[in-house]
C-alpha cells in the first residue's frame, strides 16, 4: 500500500460519516424536513372504559351510552312517553357529576358524525339535573337509514371538580336499513336509584339477596328485610326510623318522596303509550314465543301467563320492549326469560294491572323491570335481573334481585 492510499482512505470514511449525519439531520432521502415525532395525543376509549391508558379509574369518563358502541339496527326516530315521534336522541352517562358548561356550550365537546357524508350532524346538548347525563339532540328530522355514525366526547369535558377527561370517548353505531321508529325507554327518574321500591311495604322471607338499595314510602314498620340481605353497598331508605334493623337504614323522607313520585310517573308513562305493535298476542299465553322489540298490549281480564317453556326477548342493545298488561301477570315455576341478540334487561318494562298484580313462581329466571299497580310477589328460589316497583307491597322469598347494567 502506498502513502497516498493509507492517508486518503480514512479521510473518505470520515467524509462519508459526516455526510450521513448531515442527511439524517435534513431528512435524508425522504425529501427533507424535520422528522421529529410530535407527542402522541390521548388515545380514544369507548364508553365504559376507565380512561386508560394513562388514566386512573377515578378520572371522569363515560360509563355508558345510548345507542351503545357497535349497536346496529338503531331506529332513526323514537316515540316518547307522550307518543310524539322525534329524532333519535343520543345519551352519554358519566361516572361522576360534570361541569355542564364544558359539555353544553362548546359545540365541539359532544359531536355526532355522519360517516357517509363525512360531516358532523348539527345538534344541541343538554344535561340532566344531576349533571351526569348529557343528551345530544340532532337538529334534523331523523337520522339517515343504513348509515354509520360516530359520536365523540372530547377531553374538554370536565367533572365538577374541574378535572378533564384524560381521553376522548368515541363510539359508533349503525341505523336500521329503512326509516323506523322505536319506543323510547321508560324514564325511571329518581326511582332508578332503587332495585326495589314500594309505597307501602317490602316483605322478605330470609335469606334473600337484594343487590342494591330498597325504598319504602310508607310509615311504620314497612319492611322486614334485614341488613345482611342488602348487598352491593345498598341501604334501606325510609321516611321514618321504625325499621327494625337500623344498621343499614337511611332516613330521608324528602328523597323517598321524590322517588315515589318518579315511580308513579314511570307507571303512568308505561301505561300511556298508544298504538301498540302487538295486541293480545297469544290471547295472553305467551310461553315459548320469541318477542321482538315494540309495544305490546293485552286487554281484558285474562291477563298474561308465561308457562315453564319461558319466552325469548331478542333484539339490539338499544331496543325497547313495553308490555302493557291490563290484568294479572303470572310467570309459572321454572320459567326462564331468555335475552337474545344484544337485548338488555334495563330496556324491558312489564306494566301490570289486575287485582293480583305480578306473581312470579318458584325457580324462575326473570328479566326486566316490573311496574305494578297492585303488588309483586316472588316465590322461593327465583332470580330477577331488573327492578321491582309497585304502589302496594313487594313480597319475596329467598330470592336474588340484581339491578341491570346501566
Amino acid at each position: 500500500m502506498n502513502r497516498f492510499d493509507s492517508t486518503f482512505k480514512p479521510l473518505l470514511w470520515l467524509m462519508a460519516l459526516l455526510l450521513s449525519a448531515f442527511l439524517a439531520a435534513c431528512g435524508g432521502g425522504g425529501g427533507g424536513g424535520d422528522t421529529t415525532t410530535a407527542p402522541a395525543g390521548p388515545a380514544n376509549v369507548i364508553p365504559g372504559a376507565a380512561g386508560s391508558p394513562g388514566a386512573a379509574a377515578t378520572n371522569p369518563t363515560v360509563n355508558s351510552a345510548s345507542p351503545g358502541s357497535g349497536a346496529t339496527n338503531v331506529p332513526t326516530t323514537t316515540k316518547s312517553s307522550t307518543n310524539v315521534v322525534s329524532v333519535k336522541l343520543l345519551t352519554a352517562t358519566f361516572n361522576a357529576a360534570m361541569t355542564p358548561a364544558t359539555i353544553v356550550s362548546p359545540a365541539t365537546t359532544f359531536t355526532l358524525r355522519d360517516n357517509t357524508l363525512g360531516a358532523n350532524v348539527p345538534g344541541t346538548v343538554t344535561m340532566n339535573g344531576a349533571f351526569t347525563i348529557a343528551t345530544f339532540t340532532p337538529g334534523v328530522a331523523n337520522l339517515n337509514a343504513a348509515t354509520s355514525y360516530t359520536a365523540t366526547i372530547s377531553t374538554a369535558a370536565k367533572d365538577a371538580g374541574g378535572t378533564a377527561m384524560p381521553n376522548p370517548v368515541v363510539w359508533s353505531f349503525t341505523t336500521a336499513a329503512v326509516l323506523t321508529t322505536g319506543q323510547a325507554a321508560v324514564d325511571l327518574g329518581a326511582a332508578g336509584n332503587f332495585v326495589v321500591f314500594s309505597n307501602t311495604a317490602i316483605t322478605s322471607v330470609f335469606p334473600s339477596n337484594v343487590k342494591g338499595s330498597i325504598g319504602t314510602a310508607g310509615t311504620g314498620s314497612d319492611t322486614t328485610i334485614t341488613c345482611p340481605e342488602i348487598t352491593a353497598g345498598g341501604t334501606v331508605w325510609s321516611v321514618d326510623a321504625t325499621y327494625p334493623d337500623a344498621a343499614c337504614l337511611t332516613i330521608d323522607g324528602p328523597n323517598v318522596g321524590i322517588a315515589a313520585g318518579a315511580m308513579a310517573a314511570a307507571i303512568t308513562d308505561a301505561k300511556g303509550r298508544t298504538i301498540p305493535d302487538f295486541t293480545n298476542l297469544g290471547a295472553g299465553t305467551i310461553g315459548g314465543l320469541v318477542l321482538a322489540p315494540g309495544l305490546y298490549k293485552w286487554t281484558g281480564a285474562g291477563g298474561v301467563t308465561i308457562d315453564n317453556t319461558g319466552v325469548t326477548i331478542t333484539g339490539g342493545a338499544d331496543d325497547v320492549w313495553i308490555f302493557q298488561i291490563d290484568s294479572n301477570f303470572t310467570v309459572q315455576d321454572n320459567a326462564t326469560i331468555t335475552l337474545g341478540g344484544s337485548a338488555q334487561a334495563k330496556n324491558i318494562f312489564w306494566q301490570v294491572g289486575g287485582v293480583a298484580g305480578a306473581v312470579i313462581g318458584s325457580a324462575v329466571d326473570f328479566k326486566g323491570i316490573i311496574l305494578a299497580d297492585t303488588g309483586i310477589t316472588l316465590d322461593s328460589g327465583s332470580t330477577v335481573l331488573g327492578r321491582l316497583y309497585t304502589d302496594p307491597a313487594v313480597t319475596f322469598k329467598t330470592n336474588t334481585i340484581t339491578p341491570p347494567a346501566p
